[in-house]
C-alpha cells in the first residue's frame, strides 16, 4: 500500500550469531543509556525468548527505525490482519480536513506567492531608482546658485 507506514512484527529479525557488518571505513558507534531494573529484566527476557542477544534486540529496532525514517510501530503479530495492517486503528493517524480549509490554504499560498513576486518587483524598482540617483549625483545644483545676484531686483507676484 503506497504511503502506508511499515509494520514491524514481534518476531526476531536477527538470528543468533549474526554479525553486524559495515562497509570499510564505516565504524560502529556505541549507544548507552539507563533504564530501570524492571525494564531491563523485561528486555532480557524478550532477548532470551528470541534466543538473541540484548544488543541484537536494540540493533533490530534501530535498523527498522532508521530504515523507515522513525515511522515504526511494534505490533504483536496476532493483532495484524492479512494485509499487515492493524484492524482497529491506523498508524500514523489520519485526520479529515474540510475542503473549505484546503481551498483557503491554497488561496493563501497563491496570495503569498503573488506578494513575494510583487516584493521582488518593488525591490528591482528601488534598485533602479537608486542607480538613477547615483548616476545623477554628479550634477549638484546649490540653491544659492539659483538665487539671483543681490543687486538684481526681486519680483513679487500676488
Amino acid at each position: 500500500m503506497p504511503g502506508a507506514t511499515p509494520r514491524v512484527s514481534d518476531k526476531p529479525l536477527s538470528s543468533p550469531g549474526d554479525d553486524l557488518q559495515t562497509p570499510m571505513g564505516n565504524k560502529n558507534k556505541t549507544i548507552s543509556f539507563r533504564v530501570n531494573e524492571d525494564a531491563f529484566e523485561t528486555l532480557r527476557e524478550i532477548a532470551e525468548e528470541r534466543d538473541i542477544s540484548l544488543s541484537a534486540v536494540f540493533r533490530d529496532y534501530v535498523d527498522q527505525l532508521v530504515a523507515h525514517d522513525g515511522q515504526v510501530e511494534v505490533v504483536p503479530e496476532h493483532e495484524l490482519d492479512a494485509n499487515g495492517e492493524r484492524g482497529e486503528e491506523r498508524f500514523p493517524p489520519k485526520v479529515e480536513v474540510p475542503k473549505s480549509f484546503i481551498r483557503e490554504h491554497e488561496r493563501l499560498e497563491l496570495e503569498a506567492e503573488h506578494l513575494r513576486e510583487q516584493l521582488e518587483e518593488y525591490k528591482r524598482y528601488v534598485n533602479h531608482l537608486r542607480e538613477q540617483v547615483d548616476d545623477e549625483s554628479e550634477e549638484v545644483i546649490f540653491l544659492e546658485d539659483l538665487d539671483g545676484e543681490a543687486d538684481e531686483p526681486s519680483y513679487r507676484i500676488g
